[in-house]
Protein backbone atom coordinates (compact mmCIF):
# COMPACT_ATOMS: atom_id res chain seq x y z
CA UNK A 1 0.00 0.00 0.00
CA UNK A 2 1.25 3.40 -0.97
CA UNK A 3 0.18 6.92 -0.16
CA UNK A 4 -1.86 7.41 -3.33
CA UNK A 5 -2.46 3.83 -4.52
CA UNK A 6 -2.23 0.15 -3.64
CA UNK A 7 -0.97 -2.76 -5.67
CA UNK A 8 -2.32 -6.26 -6.24
CA UNK A 9 0.03 -8.95 -7.43
CA UNK A 10 -0.69 -12.54 -8.38
CA UNK A 11 0.48 -15.28 -10.70
CA UNK A 12 -1.55 -14.01 -13.61
CA UNK A 13 -2.21 -10.35 -12.75
CA UNK A 14 -0.56 -7.19 -11.48
CA UNK A 15 -2.78 -4.18 -10.78
CA UNK A 16 -2.08 -0.72 -9.49
CA UNK A 17 -5.26 0.89 -8.17
CA UNK A 18 -5.65 4.52 -7.17
CA UNK A 19 -7.48 5.25 -3.91
CA UNK A 20 -9.53 7.76 -5.88
CA UNK A 21 -11.02 4.82 -7.81
CA UNK A 22 -12.63 3.44 -4.63
CA UNK A 23 -16.28 4.55 -4.68
CA UNK A 24 -17.73 2.16 -2.08
CA UNK A 25 -16.16 0.53 0.96
CA UNK A 26 -17.98 -2.37 2.68
CA UNK A 27 -17.09 -4.33 5.80
CA UNK A 28 -19.28 -7.45 5.89
CA UNK A 29 -19.00 -10.13 8.59
CA UNK A 30 -19.51 -13.70 7.40
CA UNK A 31 -21.94 -16.07 9.10
CA UNK A 32 -19.22 -18.55 10.08
CA UNK A 33 -17.88 -16.21 12.82
CA UNK A 34 -14.39 -16.92 11.48
CA UNK A 35 -13.97 -14.57 8.52
CA UNK A 36 -14.98 -11.10 7.45
CA UNK A 37 -15.21 -9.60 3.98
CA UNK A 38 -13.80 -6.28 2.80
CA UNK A 39 -15.44 -5.20 -0.45
CA UNK A 40 -14.21 -2.29 -2.55
CA UNK A 41 -16.40 -0.81 -5.26
CA UNK A 42 -14.18 0.44 -8.07
CA UNK A 43 -14.81 2.93 -10.85
CA UNK A 44 -13.31 2.40 -13.36
CA UNK A 45 -13.52 -1.37 -12.75
CA UNK A 46 -10.64 -3.79 -13.01
CA UNK A 47 -10.25 -5.42 -16.40
CA UNK A 48 -8.91 -8.88 -17.12
CA UNK A 49 -9.18 -9.66 -20.81
CA UNK A 50 -12.72 -8.75 -21.87
CA UNK A 51 -14.12 -9.13 -18.34
CA UNK A 52 -14.68 -6.20 -16.01
CA UNK A 53 -14.71 -6.47 -12.23
CA UNK A 54 -16.40 -3.50 -10.53
CA UNK A 55 -15.93 -5.01 -7.05
CA UNK A 56 -12.87 -6.29 -5.27
CA UNK A 57 -13.64 -8.83 -2.51
CA UNK A 58 -11.08 -9.69 0.19
CA UNK A 59 -11.58 -12.31 2.91
CA UNK A 60 -9.69 -11.96 6.20
CA UNK A 61 -9.64 -14.00 9.39
CA UNK A 62 -11.16 -12.49 12.50
CA UNK A 63 -8.72 -13.98 14.99
CA UNK A 64 -5.52 -13.15 13.05
CA UNK A 65 -3.71 -10.22 14.64
CA UNK A 66 -0.96 -8.08 13.17
CA UNK A 67 1.59 -5.60 14.45
CA UNK A 68 2.31 -2.84 11.95
CA UNK A 69 4.14 0.48 11.79
CA UNK A 70 3.35 2.90 8.98
CA UNK A 71 6.22 4.12 6.85
CA UNK A 72 5.25 7.77 7.19
CA UNK A 73 6.84 10.78 8.72
CA UNK A 74 5.39 12.27 11.86
CA UNK A 75 4.81 15.49 9.96
CA UNK A 76 2.53 13.77 7.43
CA UNK A 77 0.63 12.02 10.18
CA UNK A 78 0.11 15.26 12.07
CA UNK A 79 -0.86 17.39 9.10
CA UNK A 80 -2.36 15.44 6.25
CA UNK A 81 -3.64 12.33 8.06
CA UNK A 82 -4.45 13.70 11.49
CA UNK A 83 -7.23 11.66 13.14
CA UNK A 84 -7.22 9.40 10.08
CA UNK A 85 -4.14 7.22 10.55
CA UNK A 86 -1.98 6.13 13.46
CA UNK A 87 1.74 5.54 13.51
CA UNK A 88 1.39 2.01 14.87
CA UNK A 89 -1.30 -0.69 14.81
CA UNK A 90 -1.54 -3.86 16.85
CA UNK A 91 -5.02 -5.27 16.23
CA UNK A 92 -6.82 -7.97 14.25
CA UNK A 93 -5.82 -7.77 10.62
CA UNK A 94 -9.29 -6.96 9.28
CA UNK A 95 -9.49 -3.91 11.54
CA UNK A 96 -6.02 -2.71 10.54
CA UNK A 97 -6.72 -3.05 6.80
CA UNK A 98 -10.08 -1.31 7.20
CA UNK A 99 -8.62 1.65 9.11
CA UNK A 100 -5.75 2.12 6.67
CA UNK A 101 -8.02 1.94 3.60
CA UNK A 102 -10.45 4.36 5.22
CA UNK A 103 -7.65 6.78 6.17
CA UNK A 104 -5.97 6.76 2.76
CA UNK A 105 -9.10 6.79 0.60
CA UNK A 106 -11.28 8.97 2.79
CA UNK A 107 -14.30 6.71 2.15
CA UNK A 108 -16.90 5.88 4.72
CA UNK A 109 -17.09 2.23 5.78
CA UNK A 110 -20.52 0.72 5.03
CA UNK A 111 -21.68 -2.07 7.34
CA UNK A 112 -24.87 -4.17 7.51
CA UNK A 113 -28.00 -2.52 8.80
CA UNK A 114 -28.84 -2.80 12.49
CA UNK A 115 -32.20 -4.16 11.39
CA UNK A 116 -30.52 -7.06 9.57
CA UNK A 117 -26.93 -7.71 10.62
CA UNK A 118 -26.09 -11.12 9.19
CA UNK A 119 -25.91 -12.09 5.54
CA UNK A 120 -28.58 -14.32 4.01
CA UNK A 121 -27.30 -17.45 2.33
CA UNK A 122 -28.67 -17.73 -1.21
CA UNK A 123 -27.53 -18.14 -4.80
CA UNK A 124 -27.61 -16.39 -8.16
CA UNK A 125 -28.15 -19.21 -10.64
CA UNK A 126 -25.44 -21.75 -9.71
CA UNK A 127 -23.29 -19.32 -7.68
CA UNK A 128 -23.75 -19.51 -3.92
CA UNK A 129 -23.03 -16.52 -1.71
CA UNK A 130 -24.37 -14.11 0.90
CA UNK A 131 -26.89 -11.34 0.41
CA UNK A 132 -26.43 -8.41 2.80
CA UNK A 133 -29.16 -5.90 3.61
CA UNK A 134 -27.65 -2.48 4.25
CA UNK A 135 -29.32 0.79 5.24
CA UNK A 136 -29.40 2.13 1.68
CA UNK A 137 -28.60 -0.84 -0.50
CA UNK A 138 -28.34 -4.60 -0.98
CA UNK A 139 -25.16 -6.38 -1.97
CA UNK A 140 -24.48 -9.99 -2.95
CA UNK A 141 -20.95 -11.44 -2.64
CA UNK A 142 -18.57 -13.00 -3.53
CA UNK A 143 -19.45 -13.56 -7.18
CA UNK A 144 -21.00 -12.24 -9.16
CA UNK A 145 -20.78 -9.24 -6.83
CA UNK A 146 -24.11 -7.44 -7.21
CA UNK A 147 -24.93 -4.02 -5.76
CA UNK A 148 -28.55 -2.79 -5.64
CA UNK A 149 -29.46 0.67 -4.27
CA UNK A 150 -32.74 0.57 -2.35
CA UNK A 151 -33.91 3.78 -4.03
CA UNK A 152 -33.86 2.00 -7.41
CA UNK A 153 -36.02 -0.93 -6.25
CA UNK A 154 -39.58 -1.02 -7.56
CA UNK A 155 -40.89 -4.13 -5.78
CA UNK A 156 -39.55 -7.31 -4.20
CA UNK A 157 -41.48 -10.53 -4.85
CA UNK A 158 -41.17 -13.53 -2.54
CA UNK A 159 -42.09 -16.82 -4.19
CA UNK A 160 -41.50 -20.53 -3.94
CA UNK A 161 -39.47 -22.39 -6.56
CA UNK A 162 -41.92 -23.74 -9.12
CA UNK A 163 -44.68 -23.90 -6.51
CA UNK A 164 -43.52 -27.37 -5.46
CA UNK A 165 -44.29 -28.82 -2.04
CA UNK A 166 -40.72 -30.14 -1.79
CA UNK A 167 -39.49 -26.54 -1.93
CA UNK A 168 -41.40 -25.48 1.18
CA UNK A 169 -38.15 -25.08 3.13
CA UNK A 170 -36.73 -22.49 0.75
CA UNK A 171 -38.02 -19.63 -1.34
CA UNK A 172 -36.82 -17.06 -3.88
CA UNK A 173 -36.90 -13.29 -3.96
CA UNK A 174 -36.99 -11.32 -7.19
CA UNK A 175 -35.89 -7.68 -7.00
CA UNK A 176 -37.54 -5.69 -9.79
CA UNK A 177 -35.85 -2.40 -10.62
CA UNK A 178 -37.57 0.90 -11.41
CA UNK A 179 -35.65 1.37 -14.65
CA UNK A 180 -35.57 -2.13 -16.14
CA UNK A 181 -34.43 -5.63 -15.36
CA UNK A 182 -34.49 -7.66 -12.18
CA UNK A 183 -32.28 -9.74 -9.89
CA UNK A 184 -33.31 -13.18 -8.61
CA UNK A 185 -31.88 -14.73 -5.45
CA UNK A 186 -32.73 -18.40 -4.95
CA UNK A 187 -32.74 -21.05 -2.20
CA UNK A 188 -33.28 -18.76 0.78
CA UNK A 189 -34.07 -20.55 4.04
CA UNK A 190 -37.72 -20.26 5.04
CA UNK A 191 -36.62 -19.05 8.49
CA UNK A 192 -35.46 -15.80 6.90
CA UNK A 193 -38.92 -14.91 5.61
CA UNK A 194 -40.26 -13.04 8.64
CA UNK A 195 -37.03 -11.05 9.33
CA UNK A 196 -36.92 -10.03 5.66
CA UNK A 197 -40.51 -8.85 5.70
CA UNK A 198 -39.80 -6.77 8.82
CA UNK A 199 -36.73 -5.25 7.13
CA UNK A 200 -38.72 -4.36 4.00
CA UNK A 201 -41.37 -2.69 6.12
CA UNK A 202 -38.75 -0.76 8.10
CA UNK A 203 -37.15 0.54 4.87
CA UNK A 204 -40.50 1.21 3.16
CA UNK A 205 -39.72 -1.23 0.37
CA UNK A 206 -42.71 -2.53 -1.55
CA UNK A 207 -42.95 -6.31 -1.45
CA UNK A 208 -45.48 -9.04 -2.11
CA UNK A 209 -45.63 -12.58 -0.85
CA UNK A 210 -46.79 -15.08 -3.47
CA UNK A 211 -46.09 -18.14 -1.35
CA UNK A 212 -49.51 -18.02 0.35
CA UNK A 213 -51.23 -18.09 -3.03
CA UNK A 214 -48.98 -20.94 -4.12
CA UNK A 215 -49.88 -22.99 -1.03
CA UNK A 216 -53.62 -22.64 -1.59
CA UNK A 217 -53.19 -23.49 -5.29
CA UNK A 218 -51.19 -26.61 -4.43
CA UNK A 219 -53.82 -27.81 -1.96
CA UNK A 220 -56.60 -27.22 -4.47
CA UNK A 221 -54.69 -29.09 -7.17
CA UNK A 222 -54.05 -32.00 -4.80
CA UNK A 223 -57.76 -32.24 -3.93
CA UNK A 224 -58.72 -32.11 -7.60
CA UNK A 225 -56.28 -34.90 -8.37
CA UNK A 226 -57.78 -37.05 -5.61
CA UNK A 227 -61.31 -36.52 -7.00
CA UNK A 228 -60.21 -37.35 -10.54
CA UNK A 229 -58.37 -40.45 -9.34
CA UNK A 230 -61.37 -41.79 -7.41
CA UNK A 231 -63.77 -41.24 -10.35
CA UNK A 232 -61.37 -42.99 -12.71
CA UNK A 233 -61.12 -45.97 -10.36
CA UNK A 234 -64.92 -46.27 -10.23
CA UNK A 235 -65.16 -46.07 -14.02
CA UNK A 236 -62.52 -48.75 -14.44
CA UNK A 237 -64.31 -51.04 -12.02
CA UNK A 238 -67.63 -50.56 -13.85
CA UNK A 239 -66.10 -51.25 -17.25
CA UNK A 240 -64.34 -54.38 -16.07
CA UNK A 241 -67.48 -56.01 -14.68
CA UNK A 242 -68.09 -58.37 -17.60
CA UNK A 243 -64.40 -59.14 -17.94
CA UNK A 244 -64.22 -60.13 -14.28
CA UNK A 245 -67.18 -62.48 -14.72
CA UNK A 246 -65.56 -64.12 -17.75
CA UNK A 247 -62.35 -64.57 -15.87
CA UNK A 248 -64.18 -66.17 -12.98
CA UNK A 249 -66.00 -68.64 -15.27
CA UNK A 250 -62.72 -69.56 -16.92
CA UNK A 251 -61.19 -70.16 -13.55
CA UNK A 252 -64.05 -72.43 -12.52
CA UNK A 253 -63.78 -74.57 -15.65
CA UNK A 254 -60.06 -74.79 -15.30
CA UNK A 255 -60.43 -75.71 -11.66
CA UNK A 256 -62.86 -78.52 -12.49
CA UNK A 257 -60.57 -79.95 -15.15
CA UNK A 258 -57.57 -79.73 -12.95
CA UNK A 259 -59.33 -81.53 -10.10
CA UNK A 260 -60.39 -84.38 -12.36
CA UNK A 261 -56.88 -84.68 -13.73
CA UNK A 262 -55.42 -84.72 -10.27
CA UNK A 263 -57.96 -87.26 -9.10
CA UNK A 264 -57.24 -89.50 -12.08
CA UNK A 265 -53.53 -89.16 -11.61
CA UNK A 266 -53.52 -89.99 -7.91
CA UNK A 267 -56.47 -92.43 -7.84
CA UNK A 268 -55.47 -95.65 -6.12
CA UNK A 269 -57.86 -97.73 -8.28
CA UNK A 270 -56.31 -96.23 -11.36
CA UNK A 271 -52.90 -97.28 -10.10
CA UNK A 272 -54.09 -100.86 -9.50
CA UNK A 273 -55.68 -101.03 -12.93
CA UNK A 274 -52.46 -99.70 -14.38
CA UNK A 275 -50.64 -102.85 -13.21
CA UNK A 276 -53.15 -104.97 -15.07
CA UNK A 277 -52.75 -102.95 -18.21
CA UNK A 278 -49.26 -104.34 -18.63
CA UNK A 279 -50.70 -107.83 -18.79
CA UNK A 280 -53.28 -106.70 -21.28
CA UNK A 281 -50.49 -105.25 -23.40
CA UNK A 282 -48.77 -108.63 -23.37
CA UNK A 283 -51.97 -110.40 -24.39
CA UNK A 284 -52.49 -107.85 -27.11
CA UNK A 285 -49.04 -108.57 -28.48
CA UNK A 286 -49.76 -112.32 -28.48
CA UNK A 287 -53.04 -111.72 -30.14
CA UNK A 288 -51.31 -109.71 -32.81
CA UNK A 289 -49.97 -112.92 -34.40
CA UNK A 290 -53.39 -114.46 -34.41
CA UNK A 291 -54.75 -111.44 -36.17
CA UNK A 292 -52.24 -111.96 -38.95
CA UNK A 293 -53.45 -115.56 -39.46
CA UNK A 294 -57.07 -114.51 -39.47
CA UNK A 295 -56.34 -111.85 -42.06
CA UNK A 296 -54.88 -114.50 -44.41
CA UNK A 297 -57.82 -116.79 -43.97
CA UNK A 298 -60.21 -113.91 -44.56
CA UNK A 299 -58.49 -113.00 -47.79
CA UNK A 300 -58.75 -116.62 -49.01
CA UNK A 301 -62.46 -116.90 -48.18
CA UNK A 302 -63.39 -113.79 -50.13
CA UNK A 303 -64.81 -114.54 -53.62
CA UNK A 304 -62.67 -113.39 -56.43
CA UNK A 305 -64.09 -110.80 -58.78
CA UNK A 306 -64.72 -111.81 -62.32
CA UNK A 307 -62.65 -109.99 -64.81
CA UNK A 308 -64.47 -108.36 -67.62
CA UNK A 309 -63.31 -109.18 -71.10
CA UNK A 310 -64.20 -106.86 -73.86
CA UNK A 311 -65.96 -108.47 -76.82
Amino acid sequence: MYEASFRLRGKTYDYKIQYASIKKFFLLPKNDDTHTLIVLGLDPPLRQGQTRYPFLVMQLKLDEEISLELNMTDESLETRYKDKLEARYEEPIHQVVTKIFRGLSGKKVIMPSKDFVSGVKCSIKANEGLLYFLDKSLIFVPKPATYIPIENISVITMSRVGGAVSASRTFDITVSMKTSGSHQFSNINREEQQPLEEFFKAKNIRFKNEMTDDTSAILKAALDNDDVGSSEDEGVRADRGSADEDEESIDEDFQADSESDVAEEFDSEHESSGSGSDAEMDDASDAGDDDDVDMDEEEQSRPKKKSKVGK
